[in-house]
């Protein structure tokens, strides 16, 4: 079904043009430049050709747009496109700011839209085959990645040659070894132009004493692209630019006999692999992504990633070339002193990994692990033995009781509640003997919702604004806002207000009245329920934040 429109018309974007034609699924295209209209409109007479974003917003036949425009653009067309109600695929960088990314993240799950970023190297089946190298052993331990990406020419006037050629890499690495870098390294040169660095060299060090380094030139007198991959059991070489033998396995290495460091060596094997054309298993993801609402590989918190490290890299270029902690995650945030005060509270029974953001006036209580890569907002509560794995994202105000596992993939909105015991899950057909840590299905509690004591919400949906999951319920869809959901499966059975309160005995006009606030409540829609007072993303006023009443005081009155 063409539904598909694509933003920018120029070099690449011609790519992305051509990629979603072949699929039958392009709509339209939207570009600034007359000239290069009237030639999309002569190559493809049957798609829709506009000037400007705002005329395929509300267009609703598109539901999915590709930005394919310069870097600088992407944060103010993404904004106005997922606020329209658009699926988005945006090229790399997805900003040039971290905390702009950031923001297009929250308001993709705000909105229920699936935004995707052009890290289009890691839809390679060469790269695919090196991950499944690796993750089968063949390599043995990683020790040591490089990659090398030089040409002559595409240089840039608005960016330097680390934000034009090094996302590639970044993404690739940070994929291959599972994890980010804990500590970045770079330098650079200039001869072309001021201030935009044509040649520089980053270092990454990733955990488990895992190096990479990172070449990029556009003043280099041939193309290479070349990624080396070195285990202890074996080394691989892909190099993009060569018409075969792209994929090399080179059983080399170092063993150590009698004390002695001895090489090894083999010949090298021509290693087959079979796929799409990066762009074209991209395109294909995005539209799987937005028919399906599967999580995609490289979304907004996989843009975020490789933003911070660019961010880092870029600090360390300009700092004189000295090594910068990966823990400084933006280029205008100051390096936190370490002999400040936290201002939050981790029990003496409890463990923080490093690189973990903890909010202003939140408590973790005994027994708890919050890992590396996490997000608390302020004002949480964590109850005894609680665990928030690698890079889970939480806001303010969040009620973790006793008991409670979150895992990576999941995002909790603000003032969510979660019970007793409740389960959270990220796989959806889990196996011991199969490994999908890059298959982590992604789970969205949205804002103000409440999960019940031992209930299981199976990942890969979201539960919506201030719905309510009773006790021991199992929750294998997505949850409407304000909805009560009890049973296994879980289906609705009532509505809820935002005292947590059931909504009965609707008047003439459909309004039905919290008991507890006096709020007033209507389904405007089939299975859409919204407050007639507050907007859903109001926090409450103060005056009416406070429960009055014991539960069964106002459901049972004289009981």
């Amino acid at each position: 079904m063409r539904n598909i429109a694509v933003v920018g018309g120029g070099r690449w974007g011609r790519n992305h043009i051509r990629t979603f034609n072949q699929l039958g699924a392009l709509a339209a295209v939207v570009e600034i430049d007359a000239g290069l209209r009237l030639d999309i409109k002569q190559t493809y007479p049957d798609i829709e050709v506009y000037e400007s974003v705002n005329q395929i917003i509300d267009n609703d036949k598109i539901i999915g747009v590709s930005v394919a425009t310069p870097a600088e653009t992407h944060y103010n067309v993404t904004r106005i496109l997922l606020e329209g109600g658009k699926h988005v695929l945006v090229e790399k960088p997805i900003t040039l700011f971290s905390s702009k990314a950031e923001e297009l993240t929250k308001l993709a799950a705000r909105k229920n839209r699936t935004l995707m970023v052009g890290h289009l190297m890691l839809f390679h089946p060469a790269i695919i085959k090196i991950k499944e190298m690796i993750t089968n052993g063949v390599l043995g331990n990683l020790q040591y990645i490089y990659s090398n990406r030089l040409n002559l020419g595409a240089v840039r006037k608005e960016e330097n040659v680390l934000w034009s050629f090094a996302p590639h890499d970044i993404s690739i690495i940070n994929y291959l070894t599972g994890s980010k870098p804990i500590e970045v390294d770079a330098n650079g040169s200039t001869f072309l132009q001021p201030g935009i660095h044509d040649v520089t060299l980053t270092h990454l060090t990733y955990p488990h004493n895992v190096a990479a380094h990172i070449h990029v030139s556009w003043l280099h007198p041939f193309k290479e692209h070349r990624l080396v991959v070195i285990g202890d059991k074996n080394m691989v070489v892909f190099e993009d630019s060569k018409k075969e033998h792209k994929l090399l396995l080179y059983p080399k290495g170092i063993d150590w006999v009698d004390g002695d460091p001895v090489k090894r060596e083999g010949a090298y094997e021509d290693v087959i692999f079979k796929g799409d054309p990066p762009l074209t298993a991209e395109c294909k993801h995005f539209i799987e992504c937005i028919e399906t609402g599967k999580r995609p590989l490289t979304d907004g918190e996989n843009g975020i990633e490789v933003l911070k490290v660019l961010e880092i890299a870029q600090k360390a270029i300009s700092n004189e070339h000295k090594t910068v902690d990966a823990t400084l995650l933006s280029r205008d945030e100051p390096k936190p002193e370490t002999d400040a005060k936290p201002e939050y509270f981790v029990h003496p029974t409890s463990f923080v990994d490093d690189n973990v953001e903890i909010g202003k006036g939140t408590k973790i209580w005994h027994f708890s692990h919050i890992m590396k890569g996490a997000k608390i907002g302020e004002k949480c509560i964590f109850g005894q033995n609680c665990n928030v794995a690698d890079d889970v994202i939480i806001g303010n105000n969040v009620k973790a009781q006793n008991n409670i596992s979150i895992y990576t993939g999941t995002i909790i909105e603000d003032d969510v509640f979660l019970g007793p015991s409740c389960v959270l899950t990220n796989v959806t057909n889990p196996r011991s003997q199969v490994i999908r840590h890059s298959l982590y299905e992604k789970t969205l509690l949205k804002r103000g919702c409440s999960i019940g004591a031992n209930a299981t919400i199976v990942c890969g949906i979201e539960i919506g604004r201030y719905a309510f999951i009773a006790a021991g319920a199992v929750v294998p869809k997505d949850v409407p806002d304000y909805a009560l959901m009890m049973g296994v499966p879980a289906k609705r059975v009532g509505w809820m207000s935002r005292h947590g309160l059931p909504l009965k005995n609707p008047d003439s006009e459909g309004v039905m009245a919290c008991p507890e606030s006096g709020l007033r409540y209507k389904e405007v829609e089939p299975e859409i329920l919204r407050c007639l007072d507050i907007d859903e993303e109001t926090p409450l006023p103060e005056v009416i934040s406070k429960g009055e009443a014991l539960y069964d005081d106002i459901v049972h009155p004289g009981d």
